[in-house]
């Protein structure tokens, strides 16, 4: 039976850093990293922007040259999917039914699209924003004449996606069952801006609009029907709606957690020698007033690799990491810092009108969050602002013309 030191499940960001610090940290023993995906591993972020696009080829989006994990002793076993886990014995189970033993586990599995569960979902022509594949295949369809799409969700993914169709040439509509776009991230201001640029783009935007079917000619989609009898016509559909997180092995294991799976401020689970990090791992966030969240960021997945390398190789220290979100529509760069869950003021910096401004989002006075659209000064400054929990009169908060970091 193989075995390693060190077992990494996911090749995505997370995985690819827990690697990378193990060997910046000293770790000299064996370490292997087990993945889903066909390739070594890729930035997750541009596949819905500038891949898409085809501005960035993926040599550009490889986090390291294939050669550097051979180089760095890091194994790699790709297109093999992790089906158990024997914590007693510390042993995972592999698809094909064989079996590899750590020493310790880092799961950062990530999580896997979700899907539409009405009919017609599984039609050719309905895809998902997780992997090169999946871009790949849209690509291919855009090639052969695809030009009518039909985006289902109007977060981050599906708003860069539609983006990028329209930049294109394709004729977008973007469908979204909630009242307005970035609902579950952002405050209604920055909402209804997104919503203003795209309609300006030419997109479609229907709020509050349910999808009821998937039509199609028996293989490939034709039509999104809503709720409310309406039928767009569409030769792709593009559905960003969330992810499901890849924790069933370990659940099934008798690790804690509800969604997702749980671990401490050290990134480990409730089961021995087993870690989890990134989109997957429930934990307590200090910039959440200790609320147990999951983060699908880079930053984070990032982040909690790094902490659970130190801790493996002795050095341990929680994970304090600062939120932070970016997103490139249009022209328009939106660079996100904190987390502004239970805001209860905003205010506003700049004027959107001229495409560069910031929200500042606060909680019983002090600021937890901003989001800032071409306005980097605002977004590195106002860093401090979250870290510090600072107070600052709103006056001074809302005239650009006074420095954030004077108001640290």
């Amino acid at each position: 039976m193989e075995r390693a030191d060190i077992v990494i499940v996911g090749t995505g960001h997370g995985g690819a850093q827990a690697a990378i610090a193990l060997r910046q940290n000293g770790f000299a023993g064996s370490i292997a990293m087990i993945g889903r995906d066909s390739e070594p591993p890729y930035e997750r972020p541009p596949l819905s922007k500038e891949y898409l696009a085809g501005e960035k080829p993926f040599e550009r989006i490889c986090i390291r040259p294939p050669q550097f994990w051979a180089d760095k002793d890091i194994a790699l076993r790709l297109r093999t999917a992790v089906v158990a886990v024997d914590a007693a014995a510390h042993e995972i189970v592999l698809s094909d039914e064989s079996r590899v033993g750590y020493g310790q586990l880092i799961w950062a599995a990530g999580g896997d699209p979700r899907r539409l569960s009405c009919p017609g979902a599984d039609l050719a022509g309905v895809h998902s924003v997780r992997t090169r594949a999946d871009v790949d295949r849209m690509v291919a369809e855009l090639d052969g004449g695809a030009r009518r799409a039909v985006v289902v969700g109007g977060g981050y993914i599906g708003l860069e996606a539609a983006a990028v169709l329209r930049k294109l040439g394709c004729e977008v509509t973007l469908v979204e069952a909630l009242p307005r776009v970035l609902a579950r991230v952002a405050g209604e201001e920055l909402s209804r801006f997104y919503e203003g640029e795209h309609r300006a783009h030419g997109v479609d935007i229907r709020l509050e609009a349910a999808v009821d079917r998937i039509e199609g000619d028996g293989e490939r989609v034709t039509g999104v029907g809503l709720g409310s009898g309406e039928v767009i016509p569409a030769d792709l559909v593009v559905v960003g709606i969330g992810i499901v997180p890849s924790v069933g092995p370990l659940i099934a294991a008798g690790a804690a957690g509800a969604n997702g799976v749980d671990v401490d401020e050290f990134c480990r689970t409730s089961l021995d020698d087993i870690y989890a990090i990134g989109d997957c791992a429930a934990h307590a966030n200090p910039y959440a007033d200790g609320a147990v969240i999951r983060l699908e960021s880079v930053q984070n997945a990032n982040d909690m690799a790094t902490t659970a390398a130190k801790s493996i190789c002795g050095n341990p220290q929680p994970y304090k990491a600062v939120p932070w979100f970016w997103s490139n529509q249009y022209d328009l760069r939106l660079q996100t810092v904190g987390l502004s869950i239970d805001h209860d003021e905003t205010v506003l910096r700049g004027d959107p009108a001229e495409r560069k401004f910031s929200i500042v989002y606060l909680k019983e006075g002090r600021v937890i969050a901003l989001d800032c659209v071409n306005a980097t000064k605002d977004y590195a400054q106002g860093r401090k602002l979250v870290e510090a929990g600072t107070k600052p009169e709103r006056e001074a908060l809302a005239d650009p013309e006074i420095s954030l970091k004077a108001l640290v």
